[in-house]
């Protein structure tokens, strides 16, 4: 587990054991939140830079393997914008949603969450900063399973651009989703089968068309956050997408992730002061 250099979230201690009576040293005052969240976030970075290189590839890997397989039995239109644009995102939930699961619930099972419960940390810089790390890894990824998938498919690159919110809105989402489970889980066996679940879940729902799901399944997919992702990247695959309707798709993941962090955060707090 990464530690977050107290310089950088502690602030300077006021008065430091001058002028008590009783010789103890009052605590450092709070961080403020914008350099909390960036001294989070550079250590989450720098901890997982060792595992970064592999979670990339497996997390492109199995994208681009199964855009591979369904080739075969997807030819153009529709299904072909569902299955890249389904692929991408998985990435995105590889990530997001699963390894961060893990990471939670790991480090409520090992005490990780004391450490930063000594520290003048605001708790929502703790999961905004983990989640952001964690989502950062996603952004190579799915670049390149997107322009695989547009190259297997012959789908055009033009507005590809649109993956710059897709990301970090679907990631958002997802990572509060994400770490949501990993505090809650009262084990990290249940917080990684949780990850997995909702992962599974990103690729049943998000990769296969929509037009050939069950109407039971088409329910559940409206409730995935990462569907609305999906939706709009593959609006933009059209020769003249419908702007208002992608930027609607965007305004859901961006309201879900800002609700699903918010739960995170207070999943935090709890799980901080058992």
């Amino acid at each position: 587990m990464s530690v977050v250099p107290v310089q950088a979230v502690a602030g300077t201690a006021v008065g430091a054991g001058v002028g008590t009576g009783d010789g103890a040293a009052p605590l450092a005052p709070r961080a403020r939140f914008g350099p909390a969240l960036g001294a989070v976030y550079r250590a989450q970075l720098s901890r997982a830079r060792v595992a970064r290189i592999p979670l990339l590839f497996v997390a492109t890997f199995q994208s681009v393997g199964i855009m591979v397989l369904l080739r075969g039995v997807v030819d153009s239109g529709d299904p072909a914008r569902s299955v890249v644009s389904g692929s991408s995102v998985l990435v995105v939930a590889f990530v997001a949603l699963n390894l961060l699961a893990q990471y939670f619930g790991q480090l409520r099972a090992g005490g990780g969450l004391d450490h930063y419960a000594t520290l003048p940390v605001p708790p929502a810089a703790v999961v905004l900063g983990a989640a952001a790390a964690y989502a950062s890894f996603t952004v190579p990824g799915t670049i390149v399973t997107a322009v695989t998938g547009c190259v297997l498919f012959q789908l055009p690159m033009a507005h590809l651009w649109v993956l710059a919110a897709v990301i970090p809105l679907a990631g958002a989402a997802l990572a509060g989703l994400g770490a949501a489970l990993g505090l809650l889980a009262p084990r990290p066996e249940l917080a990684t089968l949780c990850g997995q679940l909702g992962m599974s879940a990103a690729l049943l729902l998000g990769v296969l068309p929509a037009a050939r799901m069950p109407e039971v399944l088409g329910w559940a997919r409206d409730l995935l956050p990462s569907t609305y992702g999906v939706e709009a990247l593959s609006r933009s695959f059209d020769p003249h997408p419908d702007w208002l309707v992608v930027a609607a798709d965007l305004g859901v993941c961006a309201a879900v992730g800002v609700l699903s962090l918010a739960v995170a955060t207070w999943a935090y707090r709890r799980a901080a002061t058992r």
